[in-house]
């Protein structure tokens, strides 16, 4: 067998790390090299590979370090029985294509994930290895997010979170029962133990010593998870109370989700399943409104019977369709809360209604001006020159879902 050139193996180990859902630096600790101590920066622009909340464009060096892995989770494409091109990166090739792609502007931070090799404390060595080697030996001061292993040893995590700025720990599957089932060589509870852990610190680390001296910091960004969507029988519900524990009970910066795309082995002879994109898409807008817009789980699912979203229309305005006994709101009576559930306005538009609710009344063109979705919000508010008219209409549905494609024969 051959031996891999690192370019070989950046075109694996990159292709292979597009399964880990990435996030941005928002949130991350501010550091530059203006002062001419160091290189990297959280900031800046180049290529994009993420965006952060507030619109910023992120690039990331995203890759594995290895998608050798001795679990076979079945719905992982780097599982041991996977028929995949191998690959690994050593940490210093790591460290090399991270500081070389820096200094051609090619990225300004790095996701790291691997696959679990020999065990699980020894790839997360190599992975903290490989961040104190960019931070104390070279000084780079850019964003790092890093894909920790549960089942590491809980001191290999501790010190992985002084290098990092965003750790994540996988949650894997919706439900215990998933996780038992399609990755028997994973254990849930460790993985929430492995969570707690990352928020007992990152708190902990909040605190001043008794000198009256700042902790060292521990993963500015706080932490995140990944979630499987599609690869077992948990319906939308499901996934976002389980996601509602996550927020609650581990203090996570986000979720992600990430549809379920089964991936056959060069002998099978089923084809290629196209991946539910938009149930993903969907799960994402109903995360946004439980997080900032006062949702539960349970209210945004209740409209279907088997406690899925529906895929036609986002779920604010699926929402408003089932609740027409609350509509049309009055712009200038109603509270916070009732207005960011009308559907059209966000959460920048309620508060500059507000704002201007104090001084006069608000009319259509305001609402224009204060860049509402009028197209989406009309049919759902009244004020001064404008009633909503047709909200007992059998067709008002019609008026918001897709047109009907004619599809493809061939």
């Amino acid at each position: 067998m051959s031996r891999l050139t690192l370019q070989q193996k950046l075109a694996i180990l990159s292709d292979a790390a597009k399964y880990d859902a990435s996030c941005a630096s928002s949130g991350g600790q501010k550091r530059d090299s203006k002062d001419g101590k160091g290189i990297g920066s959280t900031t800046g622009s180049g290529i994009c590979h993420a965006y952060a909340p507030d619109g910023r464009c992120i690039s990331l060096l995203k890759i594995l370090m290895t998608n050798f892995c001795i679990y076979d989770c079945a719905y992982c494409v780097n599982r041991v029985s996977s028929n995949v091109e191998r690959a690994r990166f050593t940490p210093e090739e790591v460290v090399e294509l991270t500081l070389e792609f820096y200094r051609r502007n090619y990225i300004e931070g790095l996701f790291l994930s691997s696959g679990i090799i020999r065990s699980p404390d020894d790839t997360m060595a190599d992975m903290v290895r490989i961040v104190r080697s960019l931070r104390e030996e070279h000084a780079f001061r850019g964003y790092v997010h890093l894909k920790t292993i549960p089942d590491a040893s809980p001191h290999l995590i501790e010190e992985a979170g002084k290098y990092a700025d965003r750790l994540s720990i996988n949650i894997e599957l919706p439900t215990d029962s998933a996780v038992k089932t399609y990755a028997p060589e994973k254990d849930p509870s460790q993985i929430r133990r492995a969570m707690a852990d990352v928020r007992v610190l990152k708190e902990a680390r909040k605190e001043k010593t008794y000198r009256g001296r700042r902790a060292p910091r521990f993963a500015p960004a706080g932490q995140s998870t990944q979630m499987i969507v599609g690869a077992d029988g948990a319906n939308d519900a499901t996934i976002l109370r389980t996601s509602t524990r996550l927020y609650s009970g581990y203090r996570l910066k986000r979720v992600y989700y990430s549809a379920f795309s089964p991936i056959p082995d060069a002998s099978a002879t089923l084809p290629l399943i196209q991946p539910p994109l938009m149930r993903e898409h969907r799960l994402y807008q109903a995360d946004w409104l439980m997080r900032f817009y006062g949702f539960d789980a349970k209210e945004i699912t209740a409209a279907r019977s088997d406690g899925n979203l529906d895929l036609e229309l986002d779920p604010k305005l699926a929402w408003a369709l089932e609740n027409r006994a609350l509509f049309p709101v009055d712009v200038n009576r109603a509270d916070r809360d009732m207005l960011l559930r009308v559907p059209g306005f966000g959460t920048r538009t309620v508060g500059r209604l507000l704002a201007t609710r104090r001084h006069r009344t608000v009319r259509w063109e305001d609402l224009t001006r204060m860049g509402a979705n009028l197209k989406s919000a009309r049919s759902f508010i009244s004020l001064p020159g404008w009633q909503a008219k047709g909200l007992d209409a059998a067709d008002l549905r019609a008026r918001f879902a897709p047109p009907p494609e004619q599809l493809a024969l061939f």
